[in-house]
C-alpha cells in the first residue's frame, strides 16, 4: 500500500492506487554525443513486474504534495513525480490539490528506471483524475521534457528505443522470461558515467531485430555500452554477472547505468532459488521477477 498522503479533515475527491513498473536494457549502444550535450542512444528496452505503489488523490486543498519517505527520494518539487503532476496541472489551468504518496519498491539510482516510471505513471494518473483526455502521445510528448525514458513507461510496450531514448518502436515478438535482479547497494550517477564514458567510432552497428522468438535470442542481444565504465569503478559488478551465469542464467548483464545486475531465466523455479542463494551470500536486494 502507498503511502497515505492527505491530511487530517482533508476531503479526497477522487483518488487512485497505480503500480509503476520497473525496467532492463537488454541491450544499450552510444552511437555518439549530440550538440545539446545529451547522448543520441539505442536500447532495447522491456519492463518488469518489480514495481512501486503510487497513490494519487484529487483533493480540495490547492498545490500538490508529494510524500514518499523512502532514503535518496525527496518529498516536495525535489521529487520528478511532484514535476510530472504540475506539468499537468499547469496545462489543465485548474486550481487543485494533487497529492501523491508513494512507496518504494524499486531500488534507487539502481539503472532500472524507478523514478521515470513513477513520472509516467503520475501523467497518466492526474490525466485520468483530471478528465483532460491527453493522448498517451502528449503525454510522452510532455514526459521527455521530464526525463529521456519517462515516455517508455507510457509507451507499455517492449520497444526499441533511439534518439535519447524518446523515439520509440514496439517490437513485434518477444518471449517472456524471468529476470533475478541484484543490486549491491550501490548508488551510481548516470550523469558520471557519461561524463567518464570513452566513445569510440563504431565501424559497424549490429543490426536489431524487432523480433525474438526464444531466451537464447534475446540473450545474442545483450550489451551495454556503459558497463565498462560503471564495472570499472564497481568492480564486484562483474562478480555478479558470474554468480548468476553460475545460477543457472541464460545471460547476464548490467542495467542502464548500473548497479543492478540481472540474469535471464526461462523457468520460475530456477530463478527464485537463484535470488534466494544470492540474497543469503550476501545479503544484497535482490529479486525473482517477470517480463511484462
Amino acid at each position: 500500500m502507498a503511502l497515505p498522503v492527505q491530511g487530517g479533515g482533508e476531503f479526497v475527491l477522487k483518488k487512485l492506487l497505480l503500480k509503476a513498473p520497473a525496467k532492463v536494457n537488454y541491450r544499450l549502444d552510444v552511437l555518439g554525443k549530440r550538440a545539446d550535450g545529451y547522448h543520441d542512444l539505442r536500447m532495447v528496452m522491456q519492463r518488469v513486474d518489480l514495481c512501486d505503489e503510487i497513490e494519487i488523490a484529487l483533493t480540495e486543498t490547492p498545490g500538490i504534495r508529494v510524500k514518499c519517505g523512502s532514503k535518496g527520494v525527496p518529498d516536495g518539487p525535489g521529487n520528478i513525480a511532484w514535476r510530472a503532476a504540475d506539468a499537468l496541472v499547469k496545462l489543465s489551468g485548474k486550481q487543485v490539490g494533487i497529492d501523491i504518496g508513494i512507496e518504494k519498491k524499486i531500488p534507487v539510482a539502481a539503472g532500472l528506471g524507478g523514478g521515470s516510471s513513477d513520472a509516467a505513471t503520475v501523467l497518466m494518473g492526474v490525466n485520468e483524475l483530471l478528465e483532460l483526455g491527453l493522448s498517451d502521445e502528449r503525454l510522452m510528448e510532455i514526459g521527455v521534457k521530464l526525463g529521456a525514458d519517462v515516455p517508455f513507461f507510457i509507451f507499455k510496450k517492449s520497444a526499441l528505443a533511439e534518439g535519447i531514448g524518446d523515439k520509440l518502436t514496439a517490437l513485434d515478438q518477444v518471449p517472456s522470461l524471468w529476470v533475478v535482479l541484484v543490486n549491491p547497494g550501490i548508488h551510481v550517477s548516470t550523469a558520471w558515467v557519461y561524463q567518464n564514458l570513452r566513445l569510440t567510432s563504431k565501424e559497424s552497428v549490429t543490426i536489431i531485430r524487432r523480433s525474438y522468438g526464444s531466451a537464447a535470442e534475446v540473450c545474442e542481444l545483450l550489451s551495454n555500452d556503459l558497463e565498462p565504465v560503471t564495472c570499472g569503478k564497481y568492480p564486484q559488478l562483474e562478480e555478479l554477472k558470474d554468480l548468476l551465469l553460475a545460477a543457472g542464467a541464460s545471460g547476464s548483464l548490467m542495467s542502464g547505468s548500473g548497479s543492478t545486475v540481472f540474469g535471464l531465466f526461462e523457468e520460475e523455479q530456477t530463478a527464485r532459488q537463484a535470488a534466494a542463494e544470492i540474497a543469503k551470500e550476501r545479503g544484497w536486494f535482490t529479486a525473482a521477477v517477470k517480463t511484462i
